[in-house]
């Protein structure tokens, strides 16, 4: 694993007890920052602040919930005095079924974890890193949200209002210290595949020319580097990790 310069800076890391946004928080910690993990399982968190090993800070935390988001953001501000770099990682799938059979509660929620979670985080840590003329927003949404992928409605939709979030915010906070950008990857191999039938895991993968899925290690490297200084001239900006799926 290759050291980025992450020397004294602190992150919140959505999702940070499993799958990407864990391995996003191991590189963070390897590269001489602490992290904050936001997750709403509080065993996970236990078992990757222990991993992590060098006093990672935990939140239990529903994204969905705007309160809780703000409670969370207060609290690490008070614990760890300063958050230099944000990455949203938290996600859920929903059901695999046509857009006519969706069941309306799954969409909300799709809706409310995806793309709500990530304007609640964004919405809460900006005016911190505004205060310091500095931040790093780093949202995760997919190659999905780009192509839209069949018997995905919600997920797809929620993806990619995450990007128009992430262009809209980094326009808003380009005369500032502060850059905001997402990254669309392919299907990475998590948890999350337990959400999903075998079949639409099966077209995902079809779909991906170099014939396999990513790893959380690969989405890692390039979300950490977004997190650091040296990301200081792109800020709106997609960045791709699809295994050369994405023709846009």
């Amino acid at each position: 694993m290759n050291r980025l310069d992450f020397e004294g800076r602190v992150a919140v890391v959505t999702g940070g007890a499993t799958g990407i946004g864990f391995a996003v928080a191991q590189r963070l910690t390897a590269s001489g920052g602490r992290v904050s993990l936001w997750d709403r399982d509080s065993n996970a968190l236990a078992r990757a602040a222990a991993s992590l090993g060098q006093g990672a800070d935990t939140r239990q935390v529903d994204v969905a919930d705007a309160d809780a988001v703000g409670d969370a953001a207060q609290a690490t501000l008070s614990t760890l005095e300063r958050i230099d770099a944000l990455v949203c990682s938290a996600g859920i799938t929903g059901p695999n079924t046509t857009t006519w059979e969706y069941p309306v509660d799954a969409w909300r929620q799709v809706i409310d974890v995806n793309l709500n979670g990530v304007f609640h985080c964004n919405r809460a840590l900006v005016p911190a890193m505004l205060a310091r003329d500095y931040g790093r927003i780093v949202n995760i949404a997919s190659v999905a949200g780009k192509e839209g992928n069949p018997n995905a409605s919600a997920y797809s939709a929620s993806k990619a209002a995450v990007i128009g979030l992430t262009k809209s915010l980094g326009k808003e906070l380009a005369k500032s210290g502060v850059r905001v950008n997402c990254v669309t990857p392919a299907a990475v191999k998590t948890a999350i595949f337990d959400q999903m039938t075998q079949q639409h895991i099966d077209f995902m993968l079809s779909k991906i020319p170099l014939g396999r899925f990513g790893t959380v290690d690969e989405i890692a490297a390039l979300v950490a580097w977004l997190c650091t200084a040296d990301c200081s001239f792109s800020t709106g900006a997609v960045f791709d990790l699809s295994g050369g799926r994405a023709t846009y």
